[in-house]
């Protein structure tokens, strides 16, 4: 660990030795974060470069959330005393941020969490499921060098397969229930892009898969039908799409925006900056192996599972109001079988419709086959209409419908855990 994150430091007995090597690493942090970004970047293989962005920009990240001056990472003396009056945890991670930056850019590999991707592997087969979707990420442009493009213009890389295995080992504990309930489907959703770009994705998607598998059943001249409130959503002085409610109360929602949240997650360390890393019940919750999404059970026709704490489904056939108050009323109950779920967005439900479709060469939320549901997407509400998004596929119109909230009986909600 670096010396700084050491109360004692100047009274230990190999203070010098690694008073040299602080020296060392300060040096060549100084350069690869301020100085020579890019050269330093290229002499790395090309594989591990989009780790190298995403590990400076975490550190650039803590920095500046606490109030490090960015300047002294390349000067010891400066940094030791920026960092005097930061918490242990918070030292210890800075400290770890630097020596796996230092690690990464000496070794020409990234420094591994064995323990954490261990537990990855045996609980949620993480690798593979990691490198299918980020190689479909990248199959349909939404991926270029390994990052996205936000609303706001910057630029995002897609999280790390160490990152997510260590925040997962993080919250083993929490998550256990979760996990034996059948949370186990990873989801990466490229949040940070704007809506529009999303659509258009999912419409280059569908025709792509079209004219790979011709005997899928597609409207080509409009894929993709959704109505006026989605144009432009999540951007400008006033979006009209808000995330993350507190209320579904119109004067008091207490929603963020999109561009909110980004600069949240600027200063949270336990967020994914740009990203909403997700875990939702696969195909079959009673397997984790099994490809793409559980549907959404019509009523009286859901199964329970879990053996710590017996999850019922949440069956279609209620309105968003009181699928947001099931949820809401869980987050404060520990015993809730619904705890620590939240509803999903356009853009979650945009992500897990183009995974599932590439596994299971179905579409999601297909509600005309009798036995699937529409999909309320209860986590973001329309400020401009005072209605929650809803998406599902059309069998019959061979299409793709973003559309608004409505009191059909067959319209249910699919929750998922944040990591």
């Amino acid at each position: 660990m670096f010396p700084f994150s050491r109360p004692t430091f100047e009274s230990s007995p190999s203070a010098a030795s690694v008073e040299a090597g602080f020296q060392r690493t300060s040096e060549v942090l100084g350069k690869a974060i301020m100085d020579s970004v890019s050269s330093v970047r290229d002499s790395l293989p090309e594989q591990y470069r989009a780790h190298f962005e995403t590990l400076r920009q975490e550190i650039i990240d803590f920095t500046k959330a606490h109030g490090i001056p960015r300047e002294s990472l390349g000067k010891p003396d400066l940094l030791r005393e920026s960092t005097r009056k930061l918490s242990i945890p918070d030292l210890e991670r800075l400290a770890n941020l630097l020596e796996r930056f230092e690690y990464l850019i000496v070794k020409k590999e990234p420094w591994k969490n064995t323990k954490a991707i261990e537990y990855g592997e045996n609980f949620y087969h993480l690798k593979e499921q990691y490198d299918s979707q980020v190689s479909l990420l990248e199959q349909i442009g939404i991926l270029k060098e390994g990052a996205i493009t936000g609303i706001d213009g910057h630029e995002y890389p897609v999280p790390t397969l160490e990152q997510i295995a260590s925040r997962l080992f993080e919250r083993r504990g929490e998550l256990s229930t979760k996990h034996d309930q059948g949370f186990a489907k990873l989801l990466l959703v490229p949040f940070g892009m704007s809506l529009d770009a999303l659509q258009e994705t999912l419409e280059q998607f569908l025709l792509k898969y079209k004219k790979d598998h011709p005997s899928f059943d597609l409207y080509t001249d409009s894929p993709l039908l959704t109505c006026k409130d989605y144009q432009g959503a999540d951007i400008g002085d006033f979006p009209k799409l808000v995330y993350y409610l507190q209320s579904f109360d119109p004067k008091d929602l207490q929603g963020k925006t999109k561009i909110e949240i980004l600069r949240e997650q600027e200063d949270n360390q336990d967020s994914f900056p740009g990203w909403i890393v997700h875990l939702l019940q696969p195909s079959n919750p009673s397997d984790p192996h099994s490809p793409g999404f559980a549907s959404i059970p019509r009523e009286g026709r859901g199964t329970p599972h879990g053996d710590l704490v017996p999850r019922p489904p949440l069956e279609a056939g209620q309105s968003p109001n009181e699928y947001f108050s099931i949820l809401q009323k869980a987050r404060e109950y520990e015993d809730s079988p619904y705890h620590g779920e939240t509803g999903m967005t356009p853009e979650d439900w945009i992500t897990a419709f183009m995974i599932h479709l590439s596994e299971t060469g179905k579409p999601l939320d297909d509600w005309e086959n009798v036995t699937e549901s529409d999909s309320y997407l209860t986590g973001a509400f329309f400020r401009s209409s005072d209605l929650v998004p809803r998406a599902h596929w059309s069998r019959d119109l061979h299409r793709v419908f973003l559309v608004l909230s409505d009191n059909f009986p067959n319209i249910g909600v699919r929750s998922s855990v944040i990591v």
